[in-house]
């Protein structure tokens, strides 16, 4: 690049395999795409060479928004940081207690270890009752006899975590105040600031979860931001949180829980994004990388976020995350035979190293990818990060000896029943984010992105009864898509936990307020430009002496009793089909989301390309394709010489830099204004 005016905005989106990139200049529309390696360890490292690899100058870049899975990798991992906690006499024990729950519905096997072991967990005499009356003042001699103790224990992160200071916070508050006199860093996390909910349970895992990966974290992004900055780099760098929504650098790591599920928000909102601007506001993504596969549903054009994600057993993490259902499924999925001799694909991945065999990097296993390769469906002379092409006979003989032999099939045959039971898969994970949840999947397109997910998205839309699909420009980049386009976005919730009959409206608007003001506040802090500031409003409600909660939307800071039972009401219809007018409702927590806007920029520019004038020009030859059923000789497309008006028929393949999409017998093919795929599902 000649110029180093800062005028480029770039998403950048750390997956299990790899590092993806997009980078727009704001004032000509160009648009600059990258696909690297991921670099395990230490993803800085795959960051960068991203930039490289797009050509980029860093003083060209006025804002780097990243999307990073080294929370949710740390968690997953267990590699963190050691944690000490103090709590109200007599609760030392709550993470570990739990609920009534237990790994394994049947049988007597599983194994559950808290975050903190119970020689860090110490207790102090302190308590307040659920009304928020002190009934024991704090004994602040208690406090730094533990504090002390932890940091001489070699804790490097501490919990403050008392009982009900989710609706009193001045023990909490005093006791973060001293510990911070004798802790020798900055990793002090005070429950109620992270999350102002009732259940200790939950509450106290989300605060241990925050301790436990905010060192790690913090770590990382200030590698990071060195890094950047000794290359030239002296703009904002934003960070993709679970929420789909952004927060400065600096900031980040004081709620380093909010990033676990950064990666699958980036690809919610990118998603939410296309497709609103498509003109189709509901769909079911479908995200198929090279280690996992996300789906998640976007109604009239708005995510569907919750605050019940449970990363895995016993640890709830009670922030707002956009909802996505992960599977073990992606293009790095092996394949192998259990003890009972059945055909398994997943969850054990081959990662970014080795990889799928094709990738010529050491790796012995059969994968998804692999499988795809020896089915026609992928081109092996076009796959990314290939180190040492390997050949399709060398291919074949491991899918016969590993699987075809011992199943009596052959290597085709092999590959067709491993593509078969991936998508049985992930088709089960479609169902829990639709039917599951009320929603006919027959109401939804089918939003397939993720190096992998145009692949599978026909034939799981044949299997789902889905009429339609969008397939984004850049699938292969719509993570780092998300990151370009993702706002600010701050989140607070405070419990109410009040029957409506005694509820006082006034309380309701002054906590909305207050959250209101919070998140302005903080937008402040961060320094980042925006463009304006949207709110949103919820509650969770639930029936008196139910456990479950509903989620609504509210229209406003100033809300009556009555407009709150009927849209607790109409929420409870629409979930379960059921009216229950003789039970009354109780309003359990309040929500407010603080969206800083920032500018938008037109998707069309993705798009962008020198088309052919018609659909043979598009055409890149031909070769076999397995098809259920058998190999089709099926004709090969350059999508981004696809004509702008052009309808076609499958059997096609589709290719581009960052993906490979299957159209299917049958299949329908047109063009949106944005350069999108819209296929109609025979």
């Amino acid at each position: 690049m000649s110029t180093t005016q800062a005028s480029w905005i770039a998403g950048i989106d750390v997956g299990g395999t790899f590092t993806d990139l997009i980078a727009i200049e704001t004032t000509s529309g160009a648009v600059r795409l990258a696909k690297v390696p991921t670099t395990p360890e230490n993803q800085a490292y795959g960051v960068l060479a991203a930039i490289d690899s797009a050509e980029l100058e860093l003083a060209s870049l006025a804002l780097i928004v990243h999307g990073t899975t080294t929370t949710t990798n740390a968690l997953l991992e267990r590699k963190l940081a050691k944690t000490g906690l103090i709590t109200t006499k007599g609760f030392r024990d709550v993470l570990e207690l739990g609920r009534r729950t237990r790994p394994n519905s049947y049988g007597l096997t599983g194994w559950f270890e808290p975050l903190i072991p119970r020689e860090l967990r110490l207790e102090v005499t302190e308590r307040v009752d659920a009304d928020g009356a002190v009934v024991t003042p704090l004994n602040e001699d208690d406090v730094r006899r533990t504090v002390q103790h932890l940091k001489d224990a070699g804790c490097e992160s501490l919990v403050i975590h008392f009982l009900h200071s989710y609706i009193n916070h001045s023990h909490e508050a005093r006791a973060l105040a001293i510990a911070k006199e004798i802790w020798p860093n900055p990793y002090v996390t005070a429950g109620h600031l992270i999350l102002s909910e009732y259940r200790e349970y939950e509450r106290g895992v989300t605060a241990a979860v925050n301790a436990s990966v905010q060192p790690i974290l913090d770590r990382y992004i200030q590698r990071l931001v060195d890094e950047l900055r000794k290359r030239g780099f002296a703009r904002d760098l934003l960070v993709m949180q679970g929420n789909g929504g952004t927060i400065a650098a600096g900031l980040v790591a004081e709620t380093a829980v909010n990033t676990v599920m950064s990666g699958p928000a980036s690809g919610i909102i990118a998603a939410a994004y296309s497709a609103t601007a498509s003109g189709v506001s509901s769909v079911i993504t479908y995200d198929m990388g090279g280690t996992s596969t996300d789906v998640g549903l976007i109604k009239d054009g708005i995510p569907t976020v919750s605050a019940e994600l449970e990363i895995e057993y016993a640890m709830p993490i009670h922030v707002p995350m956009v909802d996505v259902h992960t599977i073990g499924a992606g293009g790095g999925s092996i394949a192998y035979l259990s003890d009972a001799g059945m055909l398994q694909v997943g969850p054990r991945s081959s990662g970014a190293m080795p990889g799928p065999i094709c990738y010529g990097r050491g790796g012995i296993e059969p994968t998804i990818t692999d499988a795809n390769l020896l089915l026609g469906r992928l081109d092996p002379a076009k796959l990314l990060g290939v180190d040492n092409p390997v050949s399709i006979d060398h291919l074949r003989g491991i899918f016969n000896e590993r699987i075809g032999k011992p199943l009596g099939l052959d290597a085709i045959g092999a590959a067709a029943a491993i593509l078969r039971i991936a998508n049985d898969k992930m088709a089960g994970a479609i169902r829990m984010v639709s039917l599951a949840k009320g929603h006919d999947p027959r109401d939804f397109a089918l939003f397939p992105f993720g190096g992998a997910g145009p692949l599978h998205a026909a034939a799981l839309a044949r299997e789902l009864g889905i009429p339609k699909l969008l397939i984004p420009m850049r699938p292969g980049i719509t993570n780092a898509l998300g990151c370009a386009a993702a706002d600010l976005r701050h989140d607070y919730v405070n419990t109410v936990n009040k029957p409506l009959a005694v509820l006082d409206e006034a309380l309701v608007k002054a906590t909305l307020d207050d959250q209101i003001a919070e998140g302005r506040a903080t937008l402040e802090r961060e320094g980042v430009a925006i463009e304006g500031v949207k709110l949103l409003h919820f509650a969770d409600m639930q029936f008196q002496g139910q456990s479950h909660i509903l989620t609504v939307a509210l229209p406003g800071t100033a809300i009556s009793r009555e407009e709150l039972q009927k849209r607790f009401d109409a929420a409870y219809w629409e979930r379960f089909g059921v009216e229950l007018p003789e039970i009354r409702a109780v309003l359990v927590n309040l929500h407010t989301a603080v969206i800083g806007l920032r500018k938008r920029f037109d998707l069309a520019v993705l798009g962008r390309s020198e088309r052919a004038s018609s659909l043979a020009g598009a055409r890149n030859g031909e070769r076999p394709v397995w098809f259920d059923g058998g190999f089709r000789a099926t004709p090969v497309y350059q999508r981004e010489k696809l004509p702008a008006a052009i309808t076609f028929e499958g059997p096609a393949i589709i290719e581009q830099l960052d993906c490979t999409t299957v159209i299917e017998p049958g299949n329908r093919v047109a063009l949106d204004r944005l350069g999108n795929l819209l296929v109609e599902v025979g």
